[in-house]
């Protein structure tokens, strides 16, 4: 503990001569003082609309002019609380933005999912690393100033929240829904990390929202899809799953966005989701972890949730348990009727009603909502896509990628071989890091090798490549979802153990979890994790193996018994 204590303050301490300037007094701190604006708002409230503020909706800008109007209406008629944005562009969304919040009596509160930047819902953006990657750095000031670049980002396009970041410890390698969005499996590591990025954000004015609370990091079960159970004792979740939320809790952070899953050791209430659980939401977190911030429902559209509470039973239950905002409702106008029946049979009080709202307003004030502005749409693209981003992009690769095996300067350089091949495998051209070797040595051979390469194809490659002193092995995955296992054929995934035995220098660009599928991968010469396929971490690579570049970065997951927690050279 002494040593996470002293990496917050050498966090504080480097970020105060910069950005901590800017630095706002805390959401948290900022609850039920006097505030006029706040006082205002909610005194000219209905109950109706006092409902809506509890509901942020869908919005898109890639589903056309009729989808954008349904939302419109939506606005209009049920003076809903916010929007969560997902896939589109940012000029698109600038100019909707705008419109939305002309429309609005009460100024909206934007949201989105933004774990890596805003490339996670838009196009022609910056897409930062993957908390995955990010945990293999040992410099936790970085992801600060990841969190005030994303902060300018969000409100350069109008938004107040971000839905990040991931605190789930991922001590499941099969999990198909958290995986590579965590920092790893360390809950000491995870709860720094997440709290680096946390204030560089909320220092810079966006309201984080931590997530899947109470942890979403051990399951097998895709809660878009199903009910993840955690059959885990209340001892494990309190002192693991729980940790960095609670860490974060303790510096201030803005919000907790609550997970579907059924955790008997907690409520035992036979197939109930957490988000719709009195006993985890109002007991624990806000009572026993004495949480104040807002709490926001995952998405309860999920299967997770109404596979067993449907027909907007779910959105009344949540309020019930302690949530104060519903995100993405089936029916906001069918929950709203719901909620008010409710309120009627004494379920719940307006008392509960009307706290929730105050606390809404109030985050709506410290983001500034009070005073808003339409957004600039001119410029946005080049806004988001500054030198100093694609700077701190480049930083934030060459302090996470990771050396397992082998010297500093591994290939390149004055002590490379004469006859040098590149493989490039899994892609269908030439990668950025093959064309940047080849640059460095004109003599080098490239190999293009697709995931699903026919035996005799590699076979002739394999001959071929007995005339060459040495391989630099270069392993893409260039999937939008970076899994554990590559969808590589069997036929390939052996060349691959064949050829690393071979005075290899292996480059993986892949989830770091895909080690365990490449068995002989840890017989290379040199290896080199390099976490994700992006042109940043393939300049680091380049870097590494032509001994410019020093590692730093360490394994932030345990692989098998070659690969473990914290391995790095």
């Amino acid at each position: 503990m002494l040593k996470l204590s002293l990496c917050y303050l050498l966090l504080f301490t480097l970020c105060a001569d910069g950005a901590n300037a800017q630095q706002k007094t805390p959401y948290i701190k900022t609850l039920y003082t006097p505030n006029s604006w706040v006082d205002s708002v909610y005194k000219h409230m209905n109950r109706r609309q006092k409902i809506a503020q509890l509901f942020m909706v869908r919005a898109h800008t890639n589903r056309g002019q009729a989808y954008e109007d349904s939302v419109a209406r939506i606005i209009e008629k049920e003076h809903i609380g916010g929007l969560v944005f997902f896939q589109g562009g940012p000029g698109r969304q600038a100019v909707l933005t705008n419109r939305y919040q002309a429309i609005s009596k009460i100024p909206l509160m934007i949201a989105m999912d933004g774990e890596w930047g805003l490339a996670m819902r838009l196009d022609s953006t910056l897409a930062y690393p993957y908390q995955m990657t990010l945990g293999a750095i040992q410099d936790n000031t970085l992801l600060y100033k990841m969190g005030v670049q994303v902060a300018k980002d969000f409100k350069r396009l109008g938004m107040q929240i971000n839905f990040a970041p991931v605190m789930d410890i991922n001590n499941n390698p099969n999990n198909p829904i958290i995986n590579y969005r965590s920092f790893g499996e360390n809950r000491l590591n995870v709860a720094a990390k997440s709290i680096a990025y946390m204030q560089g954000m909320q220092d810079n004015g966006i309201l984080t929202t931590a997530k899947h609370y109470p942890g979403h990091g051990d399951t097998d079960v895709d809660s878009h899809y199903d009910l993840p159970q955690l059959n885990f004792t209340t001892s494990r979740l309190d002192s693991l799953e729980m940790y960095p939320f609670k860490q974060a809790i303790k510096q201030n952070l803005s919000g907790i966005m609550v997970a579907h899953m059924n955790i008997p050791s907690l409520d035992s209430t036979k197939n109930l989701p957490s988000t719709l659980s009195k006993p985890i939401i109002t007991g624990w977190l806000k009572q026993k972890q004495d949480f104040k911030g807002l709490v926001f429902s995952d998405a309860m559209e999920m299967k997770g949730v109404v596979k067993f509470f449907s027909n907007g039973e779910a959105d009344v239950r949540a309020l019930m348990a302690g949530i104060d905002v519903i995100e993405l409702s089936e029916n906001s106008l069918r929950a709203e009727k719901l909620i008010r029946k409710a309120i009627h049979q004494r379920k719940l009080t307006w008392a509960d009603i009307n706290e929730k709202v105050k606390k809404i307003l109030y985050a709506k004030y410290w983001a500034g909502l009070n005073n808003y502005n339409p957004i600039e749409t001119n410029n946005i693209v080049t806004d988001l896509n500054s030198p100093e981003a694609k700077d701190l992009k480049q930083q934030i690769a060459d302090a996470a990628i990771t050396r397992l095996k082998g010297a500093d300067s591994l290939v390149l350089g004055k002590s490379f071989m004469s006859k040098t091949a590149i493989l490039n495998i899994g892609t269908k051209e030439i990668s950025l890091f093959a064309k940047e070797v080849k640059k460095n040595d004109l003599k080098a051979s490239v190999f293009i090798i697709p995931k699903n390469a026919s035996l005799l194809d590699l076979q002739i490659i394999k001959n071929q490549l007995s005339g060459f002193d040495r391989i630099i092995m270069a392993i893409h995955d260039t999937r939008k979802r970076p899994l554990s296992t590559l969808d590589y054929n069997n036929d390939v995934k052996l060349f691959i153990a064949d050829i690393a035995a071979k005075n290899t220098v292996s480059v993986v660009f892949a989830n770091p979890y895909t080690l365990a599928g490449l068995p002989g991968i840890e017989k290379s010469k040199g290896l080199i994790m390099a976490y994700q396929d992006t042109d940043e971490m393939e300049m680091a690579a380049l870097k590494v193996i032509s001994g410019k570049l020093k590692t730093k970065g360490k394994l932030p997951v345990s692989i098998n018994t070659f690969f473990k927690y914290g391995m790095g050279l």
